[in-house]
């Protein structure tokens, strides 16, 4: 039952980056304007390489995050999706400090739910 739950987390936590991949890499100038209200709205166009770039490293994630789900061997299985959540928890809990504090709900928050229900399934 833990180790469900840590999967559904992990995959929420790989549509979340997917969603960021599309808004920061093909709709930066458009939709991103609209949830990074705080940005100046004159930086968006300049921007938008440095966030499409942004984008793919989100997609990475993402890319890892499933790939963990449909590993076949259940503990490789673990491994694999601890490492991605934590590199998604530090990412999100340096993004809190230096960006804004809502990026630790929306994005180091799941991912260190998921980190600590992996580590209960594989502790019990």
């Amino acid at each position: 039952m833990i180790l469900l739950l840590a999967k559904i987390i992990i995959g929420i936590v790989a549509l979340l980056h997917i969603y960021f991949l599309r808004l920061e890499m093909y709709a930066w100038t458009t939709k991103a304007k609209k949830v990074f209200r705080t940005f100046p709205e004159e930086l968006f166009e300049p921007t938008k390489t440095l966030a499409a770039n942004q984008g793919l490293y989100n997609g990475f994630l993402a890319a890892g995050l499933i790939w963990s789900l449909i590993i076949q061997d259940s503990q490789w299985q673990v491994y694999v999706g601890l490492f991605f959540l934590s590199c998604v928890a530090v990412a999100g809990i340096y993004g809190a400090i230096t960006a804004s504090k809502k990026i630790f709900a929306v994005q180091a928050l799941p991912a260190l739910i998921g980190i600590i229900l992996l580590f209960t399934d594989l502790f019990l």
